[in-house]
């Protein structure tokens, strides 16, 4: 094992890295120093000494990745982004926190280069980490599945460093159980066990042993203590040598407790609650320079020679970069079909006639969404190696497996229902719905492959955050969200999702696609798989509809629409029998077939009712003001929401005069079709809002 080169300059560099991060604080008045100024080694040594990275390009495929999991600390990531020349400067420490600048309050995937992900609520960083150990192993084995370990151009770390906060939070527990269980060599924690949180000394909350829990998940841990003396030491040596060992652990991912003190050394306040979360203040601020050598009446200051050395990195850095390089083209002229899959991933673009391969369902019969859904997965996995995915295990319930493919996971965990290959596709997150979210994410961000994860639309709420993240990182995770009603039945309200789609939906940038039949699931799917951008929960039922049958393009008197138009988001489903509507239904999944009897009952008794099949309001409110007129005429003020829900998503659809079809409370126990009568999900209802909206214009 080699030894680290540390001089006097690489202390000087760490050491205005401490006064940077605590000046900054002190500039805008409010932040996070303490974390950032004891972490300042740990951060110089990563960057400077071991990960493999570009200043020049931060998102080249051969790089490391490094996650800050404790994004309240984004000072301990921004200086070195500033010292290793990766395009901050000190002008943007000096913004730290401010509008439009660089350095926002937590890192900003998209926003800041350098910045992998976006970290801020605690644990999400570390259980997301999860998700790009996935990755790197799944893209590997697309492909170089045969290099010899550590050879191929598709091998990289997994770098984060956590806090007391990370390794409280729930979802670290599920996504390292889950990494464990997977082997995720590549994966390395720095854990900061500085013991101190917003209230002080963690131990009034936090007393476990960590290095037993995470020994007990199956992770390689060291503990590298620089209090064990007495006398605090920042061994540098010492902690290299964890990361070096780390490193060559391959069948384990593994975690580093590093045991620090807080805001070392400002001398009044390290160690406590004060200098986790608030500026030094100015004769802290003063002293703490004092005591490092700075001179206090001076701010944002650094030696011509610290920052010609830390800007050195470029040229390491290059200097990785081009022998990757030329990996990566040995690699292409020896796999040029490989290659061509890796082209064709990096532009995000699809087959040509993908859209052909996929099942429609017969006309004339039934089956559930969730069933198409699964049908429409298979088909879509033979076209798209790239494609893979699994649920929180519910498998059998979602109908997220690809039947033709291997279970992720190494080979000694398979069972008698289920075959494990390293590389395979179907995921299994076991009852972790909250880390599924977060290592959804991670795949998304590491690379080009495509993952899902899907459980009971109910258990949205198990994972919100990684929602909520997803939506504001705008990376397309896919989310399969089955047993979307009451319809499911005997299960009860613990079960029965009813605010589900519309606080989903009041999520900006996240889309909710709830399709119809069939034909309606084929082209949601098709057209998730197309965008780039914003999460996407489809949600699905587990009872039978119908699979409509349909004609060639837009409706016309009595025949239906093709459900193409559903990537539109809302379209004409069914015109108005002599195509000028009085009124119009505007309904979603399960709920289009109540709809389109409304309809019919409606003709009888002489009412023009056009019905709109609504699967994604989110995708409708992109379209051009021509084509949402074309499909909900301002003229018609009559107007019928039909959802299996509270109606909180569709007071601006319908409007003033209109009237929601919908359920304000709670489910229960009974079968499907019974609390649809019960709860006047029915037709009889839709035609009795409908004359009753028609007397409001």
């Amino acid at each position: 094992m080699t030894e680290v080169r540390w001089d006097d300059i690489d202390q000087r560099a760490v050491d205005t890295a401490r006064v940077l991060a605590a000046d900054a604080v002190e500039k805008v008045g409010n932040g996070h120093p303490g974390t950032a100024m004891s972490l300042a080694p740990l951060a110089y040594l990563l960057y400077q000494r071991v990960l493999r990275h570009d200043p020049a390009d931060p998102t080249w495929a051969g790089r490391d990745r490094f996650i800050l999991s404790v994004g309240h600390s984004s000072l301990t990531q921004y200086v070195q982004l500033y010292l290793g020349g990766f395009g901050l400067e000190l002008d943007d420490l000096k913004a730290l926190r401010t509008w439009g600048s660089l350095t926002p309050g937590h890192p900003e995937y998209g926003h800041t280069p350098g910045v992998e992900i976006t970290t801020g609520p605690l644990g999400q960083g570390l259980a997301s980490a999860v998700g790009f150990a996935y990755a790197t192993r799944y893209e590997r084995g697309l492909f170089d599945p045969d290099a010899p370990a550590g050879e191929s151009p598709f091998d990289h770390t997994i770098y984060v460093v956590a806090g007391d906060g990370d390794i409280q939070e729930g979802v670290t527990s599920e996504a390292g159980s889950l990494a464990g269980h997977q082997e995720l060599g590549n994966l390395i924690a720095i854990y900061d066990s500085n013991q101190i949180s917003i209230e002080d000394d963690t131990t009034i909350a936090f007393t476990e042993d960590v290095a037993a829990r995470y020994a007990s998940y199956g992770w390689h841990v060291q503990t590298v203590d620089w209090k064990k003396t007495g006398a605090y030491q920042e061994d540098i040596h010492e902690l290299y040598a964890a990361i070096e060992a780390a490193k060559a652990e391959t069948s384990r991912p593994s975690l580093i407790i590093l045991k620090t003190i807080i805001g070392w050394p400002s001398p009044g306040k390290q160690n406590t609650g004060a200098v986790h979360g608030s500026a030094l203040g100015a004769n802290e601020l003063a002293a703490t320079k004092r005591a490092l050598g700075f001179d206090p009446e001076q701010f944002f200051t650094i030696d011509d020679d610290v920052i010609a050395h830390t800007r050195a990195l470029a040229d390491r850095g290059a200097a990785a970069h081009a022998e990757w390089q030329q990996r990566f083209e040995t690699w292409a002229a020896a796999n040029p079909e490989r290659k061509q899959l890796w082209d064709r991933l990096q532009t995000g673009e699809l087959p040509d006639g993908l859209d052909a391969a996929l099942p429609h369902g017969e006309p004339g019969t039934a089956m559930s969404t969730r069933a198409a859904s699964g049908a429409v997965i298979n088909a879509l996995a033979a076209h798209l190696p790239e494609l893979w995915g699994g649920s929180a295990d519910l498998a059998e319930s979602n109908l997220t497996t690809i039947k033709s493919a291997a279970s992720f996971a190494p080979a000694e965990r398979s069972t008698h229902e289920w075959t494990a290959e390293p590389y395979g596709r179907v995921l299994h997150f076991g009852i972790r719905e909250h880390a599924m979210g977060a290592i959804i994410n991670g795949i998304l961000l590491h690379g080009p492959t495509r993952a899902f994860g899907g459980t009971f639309l109910i258990f949205s709420d198990y994972m919100r955050p990684a929602v909520r993240l997803a939506a504001l990182m705008n990376i397309p995770s896919i989310f399969v969200w089955t047993h979307d009603s009451v319809a499911l039945g005997e299960d009860g309200p613990t079960h029965q999702p009813i605010e589900q789609l519309a606080t989903l939906r009041a999520i900006p940038n996240m889309t909710v696609a709830r399709p119809c039949d069939a034909a309606e699931t084929a082209a949601v799917w098709l057209e998730v798989l197309r965008r780039r951008g914003g999460p996407t929960g489809i949600a699905l039922t587990r009872q039978n509809v119908p699979v409509l049958d349909r004609g060639e393009g837009e409706a016309s008197g009595a025949v239906l629409a093709s459900a193409t138009l559903a990537a539109r988001g809302a379209y004409v489903l069914a015109e108005a029998p002599d195509g000028a509507p009085e009124v119009i239904l505007i309904a979603t999944g399960s709920e289009v077939q109540l709809a389109l009897a409304a309809r019919d009952t409606l003709a009888q008794d002489g009412i023009q009712a056009r019905v709109v099949s609504a699967p994604s309001l989110e995708w409708f409110a992109e379209q051009d003001d021509d084509y949402r007129e074309s499909v909900l005429p301002s003229a018609v003020r009559a107007r019928v929401s039909v959802e299996a829900g509270v109606a909180l998503s569709w007071r601006d659809v319908v409007g003033d005069a209109g009237r929601s079809v919908s359920i304000e409370h709670f489910g229960a126990s009974a079968s499907g079709p019974e609390l649809f009568e019960r709860y006047g999900m029915t037709a009889d209802a839709v035609v009795a809002a409908a004359k009753d909206s028609l007397t409001q214009v």
